[in-house]
């Protein structure tokens, strides 16, 4: 059975992300596996500032996994609401484990074979937890697996539309294969964005476009992708007028990093999209093969 991880850290954004989880899960037919890493104070640097009682480790998981409870049971009673039954009735369990953040989503994602983690782009909670929020952007660095970031304020149940932004690199092929089984439960068009600046000629590429997208058709037997060229003033321009205008449910993308000087200044693509998009983003690793949802 199909496990979806959901990091967190007990903050309104992290248990919006678990209700968004639960809405993918009970349409792929995936159990939900909740999951928040701590740390000891003695163990942290702000310890060594701040003149905090030392908890021992028991008191401080007994306290986490009551929060896990507590937000289990929040999502079984979102369930118990729906007029119809769901499409799948997804099992939800919980885990705390003693590490960092990211350190301990990878161990679960490699233990539960899981196809998908899905938390929130911002967070927070007591001094003594890791922040949501740094922890997502040193996973995105660091994931070898899918990792969908939901916004913090309320998202709707549905996915109609997913948009997955390219460069038409010939990788990309193997993701818009593994996009389809997501699409596929939602029966979700999946629109092909190639994003480009205004110095682009689409003429000049035309062949090129035209061998990415018989590919993607052998590769990924969907009935429901398409493709359009957005023309922009730059890649980011292009990406938030995407966001804004293109009326979609979820924006895909490849997480590829700039070179060190340029990463430095302003990261990556996919970080600076996460500051102001308001649907879901869900970012795949450069070397994504044969992921199924």
């Amino acid at each position: 059975m199909k496990t979806i991880l959901v990091p967190t850290d007990f903050s309104p954004a992290a248990e919006n992300a678990a209700g968004y989880a639960l809405f993918l899960s009970q349409h792929l037919q995936a159990d939900l596996l909740l999951t928040h890493a701590f740390k000891v104070p003695a163990e942290t640097r702000v310890a060594v500032q701040a003149a905090w009682p030392l908890e021992d480790y028991e008191e401080i998981k007994l306290e986490t996994n009551h929060e896990l409870d507590l937000l289990r049971h929040k999502l079984e009673h979102e369930v118990k609401k729906e007029v119809y039954p769901p499409v799948y009735q997804s099992r939800i369990t919980g885990i705390t484990e003693l590490g960092d953040v990211t350190t301990t989503i990878r161990n679960l994602v490699d233990q539960h074979h899981a196809p998908l983690t899905v938390m929130g782009m911002s967070g927070s909670g007591l001094m003594h937890r890791f922040l949501l929020g740094s922890a997502s952007r040193d996973l995105l660095e660091k994931a070898t697996f899918p990792v969908l970031l939901v916004p913090a304020k309320p998202m709707p149940n549905k996915l109609n539309k997913i948009a997955f932004a390219t460069d038409l690199s010939k990788t990309d092929i193997d993701i818009i294969h593994s996009l389809t089984s997501l699409a596929r439960p939602f029966n979700a068009e999946i629109l092909i964005a190639h994003i480009t600046d205004s110095k682009y000629d689409p003429a000049e590429h035309r062949q090129q476009v035209d061998e990415f997208l018989n590919e993607v058709t052998c590769k990924a037997d969907y009935p429901n992708i398409y493709y359009r060229h957005v023309q922009s003033m730059d890649v980011d321009h292009g990406l938030h007028w995407l966001v804004k205008h293109g009326m979609i449910d979820m924006l895909a993308m490849v997480h590829r990093t700039h070179p060190v000087l340029e990463k430095l200044i302003n990261g990556s693509y996919t970080q600076r999209v996460a500051k102001y998009i308001h649907i879901p983003l869900l970012v795949f690793p450069p070397d994504t093969h044969d992921v199924y949802f």
